[in-house]
């Protein structure tokens, strides 16, 4: 009975100074707020991340990453707020409002960042999959995003305005031309997103190379804005992705897929050095493997034509050049090399003579797209040629 009659006896003197009795309602309202927070996120929210741990499915770790509980833990203090408030005596009643509209924001915020978190566990999970790389998916849940927010601000905003989003939107009309340039950005980046999906053109993991924006590497994120490549020096070219479809660019996944590379370079040959092939040099090509063969055959062809020519000028004759006993043995022994795909295109061709002398291309695919065996192949080859030339008395065209 005396404890009863002790607390009536403190009420009534708290009854005597509202502010006391005001300040007392409002750290009960706080406090329990604070002490829902921390049982919502550090007993509920741990003992979800526990259970789920213990549950076999093959996003499970994609699922423990992120912070969709957390996010949804953030709504209880802010429901405890906006219903605690009312019951705080002697508060301002544009105080009890204010309170109720920041939590009421607290709480749409909350929500748009959940499912924020759920998209990022969906496109993380979606990523496990070997068509992801073709098919990504992560611009279109970026503008899922982006409208979700854009929900959320104008909820927040009629929250404050004590409006509803339905007569906002009408407000926002009038204003379609100034956000169309606001967001025209966005906007070019979705239709470019759906013209690159569309059209198959770039894929994570595809080599691309623009040189527009000195961007030469690997695709290894595609969002809605952006999309960045890891060059070849390890540094990042972030372009935008209305530029894929704008600018003109170079995707090798073509090379990739044929798992062979082109070579196409050329020998400068110094036109003065040039010349038929007489006795004596053609007795020494002929101990050539690869050309003993060609030798034998291009002589007789060539005895058989000079025969109706009998009556001519031996200038008139055809005859052997150095060239292109040359040019023979190149072909013969990149067909002869194992480095060399044997299906794909081979030639050994002459180009426009320049004043930096004859150009002699080689044109041929390395069965290999590594990129250092592939240089490696070519170094090669062309190691090769460049010292057996003199063996054909032929010179590199160098300037002095």
């Amino acid at each position: 009975m005396k404890l009863l009659e002790r607390l009536d006896e403190l009420k009534l003197w708290i009854d005597h100074y509202p502010w006391l009795d005001m300040l007392t309602s409002l750290s009960i309202v706080i406090i329990t707020a604070i002490l829902a927070n921390f049982i919502a996120k550090h007993i509920i929210v741990r003992g979800l991340h526990k259970a789920v741990s213990k549950v076999s499915f093959s996003n499970k770790k994609v699922f423990l990453t992120q912070k969709l509980i957390s996010r949804l833990a953030n709504i209880v203090p802010a429901i405890i707020m906006m219903h605690g408030i009312v019951t705080v005596p002697y508060l301002s009643p544009d105080i009890v409002s204010a309170v109720k509209m920041i939590a009421q924001a607290s709480i749409f915020l909350s929500f748009a960042l959940a499912i924020s978190e759920l998209l990022n566990i969906f496109n993380n999970a979606y990523q496990r999959n070997p068509n992801s790389k073709s098919k990504p998916i992560k611009g279109y849940l970026q503008l899922i995003k982006l409208i979700i927010f854009l929900v959320c601000a104008l909820m927040i905003v009629g929250t404050f305005l004590q409006r509803d989003v339905f007569t906002l939107l009408a407000s926002f009309g009038a204003m379609t031309a100034i956000l169309m340039l606001v967001f025209q950005n966005t906007l070019l980046s979705i239709v470019a997103s759906i013209q690159i999906s569309s059209y198959d053109m770039i894929r994570i993991g595809d080599w691309i190379t623009m040189p527009s924006l000195n961007a030469d590497g690997d695709v290894i994120d595609m969002s809605l804005h952006t999309i960045t490549i890891q060059n070849f020096d390890n540094t990042y070219s972030t372009i935008p992705t209305n530029k894929i479809v704008t600018d003109s660019f170079i995707n090798w996944r073509g090379m990739s897929v044929a798992g062979v590379r082109r070579i196409k370079r050329s020998l400068q040959i110094d036109q003065f050095s040039v010349h038929f092939v007489d006795d004596e040099m053609l007795d020494k090509l002929k101990n050539f493997l690869l050309l003993n063969q060609y030798l034998n055959a291009k002589t007789e062809e060539l005895d058989k034509f000079n025969q109706h020519l009998s009556n001519h000028s031996e200038l008139n004759q055809r005859r052997l050049s150095n060239l292109g006993t040359f040019r023979a043995y190149v072909e013969f022994y990149l067909q002869q090399h194992p480095g060399i795909s044997k299906e794909a295109t081979c030639m050994v061709r002459q180009l426009q003579p320049t004043s930096e002398g004859l150009p002699l291309e080689i044109y041929a695919f390395a069965n290999t797209t590594v990129w250092k065996d592939y240089e490696n192949i070519q170094s090669d080859i062309f190691d090769h040629l460049i010292s057996i030339l003199p063996e054909f008395e032929l010179k590199i065209y160098q300037e002095p």
